[in-house]
């Protein structure tokens, strides 16, 4: 009997895809199907056929470095609001490209676009609790799925990501832009050099005062004092959604930016994994604070119950016996910044400080300044396109972001940072939740690759001139 595909992705999307029982070629489609998208992913191409689900703030800014990076036609764009739609076809136009087909009037136009344009590829920005669900519907489209962070919520959704990617094949690839900063890149190089030796234990933390992200009225993208204080569906922008996490939630909210680039040091889901999560979440008083020194004692906000405790410390232990420590903190006055460390054996990298120090090799026995370091082991990446990159957003991460991404779907490469990366990461998540909710007892770490990590480990040997640092060939037996 022949599918309807578009009666199929609709529904199946809808359903789930289950926890970790998924079998393999379940959800492969029909004959057809099946054999058009192999056809497509053995042929050559020009440029890339690239659709976007969210074209708010962060979509818009993938919209513009896509067309800055080239190699890709944006053919259709997706949102259900008329004036992000508005701003990123006009972006589109004003370089003299074709305006893109548009698709809008309900949360579920993205099936419409996924099933009537033959996309290569396309990449996710909507709100958190979208991404898992989106995801899921564009791998069994057969597109190249680009997915902004975290990519999942729960633990089941980062189930329906794997399970989804073992039966249809479809790549995605994680868009984690703090794995492409230029100082991290140059660390895995002298990681993969054992400059520091062995590592023994890594911190890392998302600490960024966002209380203006939280309640914001439009007039800019930070709240404003002496503005209205504007919260849930008459805000604006991550004003509509990202604070209420906070008031159905207790965990670390926003894990990947802090353990992403760590997890490729210690080679999670290539010869190590994640074991165990234990987390533990101070009073909760920022947001509530904000809410009366702008808004007054009265204000409707006020009564507010904020659920998730203000700084969230969660500690992982791994399977080759290192230790990681991951910290949250988004309600509270303080300069932003990252919380960094790595230690090995023989020596250690302070982020904060821009600082290393490596035994017998620094200076005086002090710490010495980075700079010369990643100089000395810059990623090629970034001594080829650094003036390409400039002005493109987070420090020119976001260029090199998506010439990562479109360079991958153009040229049927595996992704580098991969479906099990993506559930990996955002699966602290969930578990620091469930963990804080026992009072701090450790859960135990789903394992993704269903016990394949132990397959595969990085080459020490690995020349910074080489092609990217996270690319494995990663062929698991599912």
């Amino acid at each position: 009997m022949k599918i309807d595909r578009r009666d199929f992705v609709k529904k199946a999307t809808l359903a789930g895809v289950g926890t970790a029982t998924l079998s393999s070629g379940a959800m492969a489609g029909s004959g057809e199907e099946t054999q058009a998208r192999q056809r497509r992913q053995r042929s050559t191409m020009n440029n890339i056929r690239l659709g976007f689900i969210g074209v708010g703030n962060r979509g818009s800014s993938h919209v513009r470095n896509s067309m800055n990076v080239g190699s890709a036609d944006i053919v259709a764009i997706c949102d259900i609001n008329e004036n992000s739609l508005a701003s990123a076809s006009e972006m589109i136009t004003g370089r003299d490209r074709p305006a893109p087909t548009i698709y809008t009037g309900s949360d579920f136009a993205y099936l419409d676009m996924l099933e009537k344009e033959n996309l290569d590829a396309v990449i996710i920005s909507t709100p958190w609790e979208w991404h898992g669900r989106m995801a899921v519907a564009a791998m069994k489209a057969g597109a190249y799925t680009g997915l902004e962070v975290p990519a999942c919520v729960t633990l089941d959704e980062c189930w329906d990501l794997v399970n989804t990617h073992e039966a249809t094949g479809t790549e995605l690839f994680f868009l984690e832009n703090r794995n492409f900063r230029r100082n991290l890149m140059a660390l895995l190089n002298m990681v993969r050099q054992d400059v520091f030796g062995e590592l023994l234990h890594c911190r890392c933390a998302y600490l960024h005062d966002l209380r203006g992200v939280k309640f914001n009225d439009g007039e800019e993208y930070n709240y404003r004092p002496g503005r209205p204080l504007k919260f849930g569906k008459d805000a604006y922008a991550e004003a509509k959604w990202r604070g209420l996490h906070s008031i159905r939630r207790n965990g670390d909210l926003y894990p990947t930016h802090s353990i992403g680039p760590i997890a490729k040091l210690l080679d999670i889901n290539n010869g190590n994994q994640f074991l165990s999560l234990s987390a533990f979440a101070s009073k909760a008083r920022g947001l509530e604070k904000f809410v009366k020194d702008h808004g007054g004692e009265n204000h409707p906000l006020s009564k507010t119950q904020w659920n998730c405790g203000d700084i969230v410390t969660s500690t992982i232990n791994c399977a080759n016996g290192e230790t990681v420590i991951v910290t949250h903190d988004t309600n509270n006055p303080r300069p932003k910044d990252d919380d960094y460390i790595v230690q090995g054996t023989k020596g250690l990298w302070y982020g904060d400080w821009k600082s290393i120090y490596i035994e017998n090799v620094s200076p005086g026995n002090r710490y010495e300044d980075e700079d010369p370091w990643v100089q000395k082991y810059d990623h090629k990446y970034w001594r080829e396109m650094e003036e390409r990159a400039e002005g493109s957003g987070h420090h020119g991460t976001d260029y090199i972001l998506l010439y990562e991404f479109i360079d991958l779907v153009k040229n049927r490469k595996k992704s580098t940072l991969d479906v099990y990366d993506a559930a990996s990461w955002s699966a602290i998540s969930h578990l620091s939740e469930m963990s804080i909710s026992k009072g701090g007892m450790p859960v135990d770490f789903p394992d993704f690759t269903r016990g394949q990590w132990v397959k595969f480990k990085y080459d020490k040997a690995f020349a910074i001139d080489d092609d990217f640092p996270y690319a494995v060939d990663r062929i698991f037996e599912y």
